[in-house]
């Protein structure tokens, strides 16, 4: 079986070991479909078996996307790339929020990657700061509660990376901010 870090979690998640769902890939003929077709196949098939049931349905087709090698990770059905921070922190929602705007207002190296108008939009499910990078891609910065205690995480997304390679600096530039903007707060 080919190495990739999200088939035990899958396993875990979905009570099904992984040659089983490669059982199951092949029943629907999944090599011949789109991303798309097989998330919906994998949904049909877990809807009212698990929790999180969009989630773990991107997780099983992704998972097995990268297992026959349609994919690598970090890469997205459009062949671009994305790559993602996240912690928790002490905060609430909107005052993780607040803080990561003032931050991101002065830090050097956000100010280097963003370019263009910056929408802040919310929900209590969670608030999300958006732009567009310099190179064409995505920025999300999104602040959602953590489940039990009123807290909440800061995620941070970038989408839309041309290669590889530009994901791998994205992710250790995304590090470095986060670590910087958790040692601010």
């Amino acid at each position: 079986m080919a190495e990739n870090s999200r088939i035990k979690p899958v396993e875990r998640a979905t009570n099904r070991t992984w040659d089983e769902w490669l059982k199951f890939m092949d029943d629907i003929d999944a090599k011949s479909l789109d991303h798309h077709a097989i998330a919906v196949k994998v949904f049909e098939e877990l809807d009212g078996k698990i929790d999180n049931l969009g989630w773990w349905t991107q997780a099983v087709t992704v998972a097995y996307e990268q297992y026959i090698g349609r994919r690598i990770p970090g890469q997205r059905p459009d062949g671009t790339f994305q790559t993602q921070q996240s912690k928790a922190t002490k905060l609430s929602m909107k005052e993780l929020m607040d803080r990561w705007v003032a931050f991101a207002e002065k830090d050097r190296d956000v100010q280097g990657i963003v370019e263009g108008d910056l929408k802040v939009s919310g929900t209590e499910n969670r608030i999300t700061w958006r732009t567009k990078a310099k190179d064409g891609s995505a920025v999300t910065i999104t602040s959602e509660p953590n489940k039990k205690n009123g807290t909440a995480s800061l995620v941070m997304l970038q989408m839309g990376l041309a290669t590889y390679e530009l994901n791998v600096e994205a992710k250790e530039r995304w590090a470095a901010i986060m670590k910087r903007f958790l040692a601010a707060i």
